[in-house]
């Protein structure tokens, strides 16, 4: 593979590759919706957002945050792939000013059109697929196409809640929570590429030798496929499936999430921080799915006490909201920020706080609502706090990385 040339290095560093503005932008962003969002439980008021308060809040962490950091990070990577260099300059801060119009348009106080809201914000989806088929069909690179036909299902969902936002609120909800589940398999799909890797590689760096898990072929299959037919089952919707091919989806997808998990030996990670981070964010994968197969089944009506945590929908949606999506990411930005600056692979010391918070955010987030629901909203507020503090965190470590040129001198 011929090796990827800058040719244009007059660029801000800001606007070199995707990583730098939308791993920054997506993480600030974040800040203030979850900020603004924690504020609005503690302290409730009459703001009403175009698609209500609730739609707002699990479209924008999903197609506003989440849609964002996969955009830097596919953008990014693609130019690894290909060796066709990724998108720069001009062409990059247009579709960052996209990105950025959508979320303005969504929150703005002003009254636009909800077609002008959903075409801008729709928009980004379409445009960063076809960015991405660009040159993966240019360099024929086919396994790395799978993508586009997930982002452009995002996209699909996307579209399809703008549109049922007014004549039905229930579906244009459940498109924003199918997302989730699609974006859960996004990172499942990343992470059996990336995450042995990335254990073997780091532990050599710290003195540790193990041989990398070569992945089992059928393993992988069905746990991305099961993941899959997840996605479609809440699409259609789990109530509409006979509580045995549910029952059985779920425990699939369980069972070969956690074995896929396990082979990855994270026992061996404690001593580097980018590497339990990872490990412990990619367990609420099977931890979620876990408890969806035990809500599904109904032990919580058995009255027993840690039952109770399956009673509540919301409480186990977030155990892959802030469990998977929220804390995979963080840990993702932290490491790619620094691979794709020339920094050595050593974070600041205080990322190790970040990523407890957004661990300890999770938990606190299934835990609190679900055992004590008149305290829901102090469960919330606690859980977006330690949300503000990891990506803070992050902010004050690497906006000054992500905006300027790379230590090593190499484009990018």
């Amino acid at each position: 593979m011929p090796p990827v040339i800058d040719s244009t290095p007059a660029i801000t560093p800001a606007f070199r590759l995707a990583f730098r503005p939308f791993f920054l932008g997506a993480a600030l962003f974040s800040i203030l919706a979850i900020g603004w969002w924690s504020w609005w439980w503690l302290s409730p008021s009459s703001w009403m957002p175009y698609g209500g308060v609730l739609w707002w809040h699990a479209h924008e962490m999903v197609f506003g945050f989440a849609c964002a950091v996969i955009a830097g990070f596919l953008l990014t990577a693609v130019q690894n792939w290909t060796g066709i260099p990724g998108l720069k300059g001009r062409a990059l801060m247009a579709l960052f000013g996209l990105w950025l119009l959508g979320r303005l348009s969504i929150s703005a106080p002003i009254e636009i059109a909800p077609f002008i809201i959903a075409t801008i914000d729709s928009s980004f989806l379409i445009t960063v697929a076809c960015c991405m088929a660009y040159p993966v069909i240019a360099a024929k690179r086919w396994r790395n196409l799978m993508f586009v036909p997930l982002l452009l299902s995002l996209a699909g969902l996307n579209i399809t809640s703008h549109l049922s936002i007014q004549r039905d609120p229930e579906l244009a909800l459940r498109a924003v929570q199918t997302s989730i589940f699609l974006i859960c398999l996004i990172v499942a799909i990343i992470a059996g590429r990336v995450v042995p890797m990335f254990t073997t590689n780091g532990l050599a760096s710290a003195g540790i030798t193990i041989t990398k898990p070569e992945p089992i072929r059928s393993l992988e299959v069905v746990s991305l496929l099961s993941l899959l037919l997840v996605v479609l089952a809440h699409l259609y919707g789990f109530e509409q499936l006979s509580p045995p091919l549910l029952l059985g989806l779920l425990a699939l997808a369980t069972a070969s999430n956690t074995l896929r998990f396990v082979r990855w030996q994270f026992w061996r990670c404690l001593s580097v921080p980018l590497l339990w981070s990872l490990h412990l964010a990619y367990a609420f994968l099977p931890i979620g799915l876990g408890a969806l197969f035990l809500q599904q089944l109904g032990l919580q009506r058995l009255g027993l006490q840690p039952l109770k945590l399956l009673s509540n929908p919301s409480a186990v949606l977030h155990c892959f909201t802030v469990g998977v999506i929220g804390s995979v990411i963080l840990t993702m930005i932290a490491r790619v920020s620094l691979g794709h600056t020339g920094q050595p692979l050593k974070p600041h010391r205080l990322m190790s706080a970040a990523f407890v918070c957004i661990l300890f955010a999770a938990l606190l987030r299934f835990i609190i609502p679900s055992l004590w629901p008149s305290q829901a909203h102090i469960g919330i507020g606690l859980a977006g706090a330690g949300w503000v503090l990891a990506y803070g965190i992050f902010c004050y470590c690497y906006s000054g990385l992500l905006t300027t040129a790379r230590a090593d001198g190499k484009p990018g």
